[in-house]
């Protein structure tokens, strides 16, 4: 296994042993800088198509969402799902028909991460921040272990809809080219509006990502392979099939979605509010799918840093 570069020199790096025999799982943890009196800890759970170190802990212009948090009074740690990134171990490949890393097979890979991060803090619970499909695996396991959870915040969270139709099939593996990413952070913003990503920023993250597949340069398009299983929990939600009760849920929960998200829209975000029967909406304006990568990303880090700080009222 590759050893994984430190993104910061306080950053530490862990591999703990997956529910899958045999397999490891990688954690990288940030600290509080010295003197920050400690508020609680933090776990993000990454969406389908990229790891820790490219969304929680990239830093534009020096300065990433974690560096954020750390200096609000959290510890922050990242878990790497199997097929994301290149430190946790690869899923085997054997089916290349079924899709790989399921919303209950990654739950339990979070509740191996959460259970371990709690012994080493010596504390009983944490809270939760997730995206996209990360929010299917983070209600499925809090609704399974709620003993472990204090706050959770979703953004860009995914929400059954009313089938229009099946959703399609798909394999064990997807693949994501850089362009299918450029497009996300373009493709929802209204004509004539400014972007909500400079290409400086883009094209910088943009080498970063290919670096997180070791075969992602010998591909045309140049593209990353992830695990098909996100993708076909959100395409199985969007046809009435959601991956978990979101009416489980009992730890204190902020829903966070953008004014232009397609994926997690304002009628996305009413249901699960609904449905979970309990809960905060706050909506970013100027802002994507991908917002906590975007121009307008501070607004996203405030409003989750006032909530976990906040009381459980």
């Amino acid at each position: 296994m590759i050893d994984a570069p430190k993104l910061d020199p306080r950053e530490t790096h862990v591999r703990i042993p997956s529910p899958h025999a045999g397999l490891k799982l990688f954690l990288r943890h940030l600290p509080l800088p010295q003197g920050v009196p400690v508020r609680g800890i933090v776990l993000y759970a990454h969406g389908g198509t990229f790891c820790s170190a490219l969304s929680i802990a990239h830093r534009f212009d020096g300065r990433s969402w974690r560096d954020e948090l750390c200096d609000a009074g959290f510890h922050v740690w990242g878990l790497d799902c199997h097929g994301f990134g290149r430190f946790s171990d690869p899923y085997p490949d054997t089916d290349l028909q079924t899709p790989l890393g399921r919303t209950a097979d990654a739950s339990r890979q979070l509740e191996a991460a959460v259970r371990f991060i709690l012994a080493q803090h010596q504390s009983q619970r944490l809270s939760l921040v997730a995206h996209s499909w990360g929010t299917m695996v983070a209600g499925h396991f809090a609704g399974r272990c709620p003993e472990l959870v204090d706050r959770m915040v979703f953004f860009g969270p995914i929400a059954r809809r009313t089938p229009l139709g099946d959703a399609p099939k798909l394999g064990a593996w997807r693949l994501i080219s850089l362009q299918d990413q450029w497009d996300r952070f373009t493709a929802d913003v209204p004509q004539g509006e400014a972007p909500v990503l400079s290409r400086r920023h883009f094209d910088e993250w943009g080498e970063a990502y290919l670096d997180s597949d070791s075969e992602s340069r010998d591909r045309q398009p140049l593209a990353v392979r992830v695990p098909g299983g996100a993708f076909q929990d959100i395409f199985d939600a969007w046809a009435g099939s959601l991956s978990y009760d979101p009416g489980l849920i009992r730890a204190s929960l902020a829903i966070i979605h953008g004014e232009w998200d397609s994926m997690c829209t304002d009628a996305d975000a009413a249901w699960l509010l609904d449905a979970i029967g309990d809960g905060r909406a706050i909506k970013v304006a100027r802002a994507t799918h991908l917002m906590h990568l975007e121009a307008n990303r501070h607004a996203l880090y405030r409003a989750t840093e006032g909530f976990l700080a906040g009381s459980r009222s």
